[in-house]
């Protein structure tokens, strides 16, 4: 026994060399990672410690990106997943400076060639976890982007993402991932909005614009799609590994530059979670992009992008039957010559319709298989595009595919859980909108929301606006009774002591996310007998803020209990409070309805407020951080604690699309 403990130390001790050899003398900044856990723990209450450092020498700590949305990028769990890159994380494109087009060089942060010793770009994280009772396996979901896909496969310049798992009990477990892996079977044109979809070019003086090149060498790229495909992905994937209850381990996730610091790397990381003994072995995932661009319309072509990932220590051997099946969706038709798979047989049914593929998937692999369909270009009406994949797979080894797995698109929640298996997101169909004219605006008027609850809004099925709710220190809901043109509205009464409280905005069904280019509200307001303010701080999906406002109760000088009107004001970028006025003295929002609109000019941003329909203000000035088209919600608080709380009501909600 204490042998087998003085090789494990010894084998510990030798793999923190290594860690620290990578990233010894880049000169990291770090902090200790709560957020990043955070955001891809499944269950947080397991974490004991986190640590994070990265080679940015800003300590902004670029190399790291908490989303919600990322390109064809969702959460696998939760609301949100981490990047770690060895450039900017999240950066769209990953090109020098982010121009398009622009150098596939990217981002470095140590010396440009550092020799094969380095210092090389890195990023790491370390979770220190406790194990619950019961629980025998811990696993999470990894992606894998490079540039150095595909001129660079099999040479020295090989950036590697690595995670070590250690665990008293079981020993080190250990995975690495760079762009010779099997599951390496994505090209830029399957990872759209990533900042990888890059295509090489070159600029052609005959016919005075750029045109595709070959993607050997260093070249420029660029996000316009063409055959020239100079970057790629591995699957999303799974790794599991075996733990003991109650015992605390560590995984250290780790990406770094290989042979020089240029041709940026990224990995998705999410889900990371505690299973017991029955651990699925199949994942399967299916999404969707219109070849077309802009939004979905009738005579598009869509594109659908099917990953079957075997996450089991046994091959999923080709028996008898299909492996998969994936019906043609109604309003469609196939089209020929457009089916493709990385691996085995995949074919077009005509007699039945539908798309096959057969085939066996190592241990720890993924199979890609791509298809286009046609939407029906007499189509008379905004339409739904749906359909769902079925994996047929040999569970228990006897040469039968007696086990099932249906493809889910992780960008789509419907809040219900077919399968069973306590998730919501994980097992629904893959869904397309066909609107028959570009979506313009959108709104909710919070007519058909339950009072005393929290509101949300859906365009032909898809929830594309829902509320958090609140009733405890004040109150966050819908209510009824009071309202500008229906039986409700929403009501908000928040004080320092009530936690922050969200409207949140999601347009991922749409094939490319609308450029927000206003947001309206009506709301009401009244005097109050003391200070108070309640503050909307407007952000974008990785929570940069575009704009803020700010209600601000203000001393009148008149008697009790009208004493304190509100004043409403927006944040400029020197962080002063500018004052958008009514046409009353001061500036006072008095009792009644009022609308407020916020709308894109240009480079800037106009403030726009109105009563009974008249302009009584408008103010013109930058955005604070991103622009208004990135809009996915906006979070609502107080800094003061009144006795009597105001109340707000908010109807008429409006978004609207460039």
């Amino acid at each position: 026994m204490r042998i087998k403990y003085l090789l494990l130390l010894g084998f510990l001790l030798f793999c923190s060399a290594i860690i620290l050899m990578v990233t010894d003398s880049a000169k990291a900044g770090s902090y200790n990672g709560t957020d990043i856990a955070l955001a891809i723990l499944h269950d947080p209450s397991t974490l004991i410690s986190s640590y994070y450092e990265d080679s940015d020498p800003t300590n902004q700590f670029r190399q790291r990106a908490i989303l919600d949305s990322l390109g064809i990028l969702s959460p696998t769990d939760g609301d949100t997943f981490a990047m770690l890159s060895t450039g900017i994380a999240g950066a769209t494109p990953v090109t020098t400076n982010s121009e398009d087009p622009g150098s596939e060089e990217g981002t470095w942060f140590g010396p440009h060639s550092p020799g094969p010793r380095g210092p090389f770009d890195h990023a790491k994280l370390i979770l220190n976890l406790t194990v619950p009772e019961g629980m025998h396996n811990v696993s999470f979901d990894l992606q894998f982007f490079s540039m150095e896909y595909p001129d660079f496969v099999g040479t020295i310049y090989n950036d590697k993402v690595n995670v070590t798992v250690i665990s008293p009990s079981k020993g080190i477990g250990y995975y690495q991932f760079d762009v010779n892996s099997g599951d390496f079977v994505m090209k830029s044109r399957d990872i759209p909005g990533t900042g990888f979809d890059l295509f090489a070019v070159r600029w052609s003086w005959w016919y005075r614009k750029w045109v595709p090149t070959s993607p050997s060498g260093v070249d420029t790229v660029t996000t316009t799609p063409y055959w020239s495909d100079d970057a790629g992905a591995g699957a999303l994937i799974t790794r599991v590994f075996p733990v003991s209850p109650n015992e605390n381990i560590t995984i250290i996730f780790q990406i770094w530059d290989a042979g020089d610091n240029i041709f940026d790397s990224a990995v998705f990381i999410d889900n990371v979670r505690f299973s017991g003994y029955g651990y699925p072995d199949v994942k399967a995932v299916k999404t969707w992009q219109d070849v077309n661009g802009d939004t979905l319309q009738p005579g598009d072509r869509i594109k659908y992008t099917i990953t079957l990932s075997n996450i089991g220590n046994v091959s999923l051997p080709d028996n008898p039957g299909y492996e998969f099946e994936d019906p043609i969706p109604d309003n469609t038709t196939f089209v020929p010559g457009s089916i493709y798979c990385s691996s085995g047989t995949c074919t077009y049914l005509s007699d039945e319709n539908k798309i096959v593929w057969s085939g066996s998937i190592p241990k720890e692999s993924s199979v890609l298989i791509t298809y286009q369909v046609e939407v029906y270009s007499n189509l008379t009406e905004t339409s739904i595009i749906s359909n769902q994949g079925t994996m047929y797979w040999d569970k228990d080894e006897d040469g039968t595919n007696e086990a099932t797995e249906l493809t889910d698109d992780p960008s789509i929640d419907d809040g219900i859980d077919q399968d069973g298996d306590g998730e919501t997101w994980d097992d629904d169909p893959t869904i397309a909108v066909v609107l028959l004219e570009n979506l313009s605006e959108l709104s909710e008027d919070f007519s058909d929301d339950t009072p005393g609850a929290g509101a949300s809004q859906d365009f032909y099925g898809f929830d594309w606006f829902d509320t958090s709710f609140s009733d405890d220190q004040g109150y966050f809901g819908v209510a009824g009774g009071y309202y500008y043109s229906t039986p409700n509205s929403f009501k908000v009464q928040m004080r320092s002591n009530m936690s922050k409280q969200y409207w949140n905005y999601s347009f991922g069904w749409l094939s490319s996310e609308p450029n927000v280019s206003y947001w309206e509200v009506y709301f009401a307001c009244g005097n109050n007998s003391e200070e108070s303010d309640l503050i909307l701080s407007f952000k974008d999906s990785e929570g940069n803020e575009i704009a803020r406002l700010k209600f601000d109760y203000e001393n009148t000088g008149s008697d009790l209990p009208n004493n304190f009107a509100p004043c409403l004001y927006y944040m400029n970028r020197d962080e002063q409070w500018v004052k958008i006025s009514t046409d009353y003295q001061n500036g006072y929002l008095y009792n009644g309805w009022y609308k407020l609109r916020i709308e894109t000019n240009g480079t800037k941003l106009d403030y726009i407020l109105y009563r009974n329909d008249n302009i009584t203000d408008r103010k013109t000035d930058y955005y604070l951080e991103v622009e208004l088209s990135g809009l996915s919600k906006v979070e609502w608080y107080s800094t003061k604690n009144p006795v009597v709380c105001p109340m707000f009501f908010f109807d008429e909600h409006k978004i609207g699309f460039s």
